[in-house]
């Protein structure tokens, strides 16, 4: 089965954005180490909160276009039955 290029970009960018999350994590810790530690592990953890939440609406922008391409598919099913029942 074939992809359209929707759905190519938003599974690259889901994959880089999971790269990111992880070297973005260590780049911010190494960075704000030198603040201590508790400063640090801060940062980091929300870099990893802010990011895992860009992912969730990378996923969302799949899902929309999943819901939208069942209810075309579902509204094409509902046209042809009505076809067929408005002839009889």
């Amino acid at each position: 089965m074939q992809k359209d290029i929707y759905y190519r970009i938003i599974s690259f960018l889901l994959g880089a954005s999971w790269a990111v999350v992880l070297f973005g994590a260590l780049f911010t810790l190494k960075t704000f180490l030198s603040f201590g530690i508790a400063f640090a592990l801060f940062a980091t953890l929300l870099f990893i909160i802010i990011s895992l939440f860009l992912i969730l609406m990378l996923d969302a922008f799949e899902v929309n276009k999943q819901r939208l391409y069942e209810a075309k598919k579902q509204t094409k099913l509902l046209e042809e039955i009505y076809q067929i029942e408005s002839k009889s």
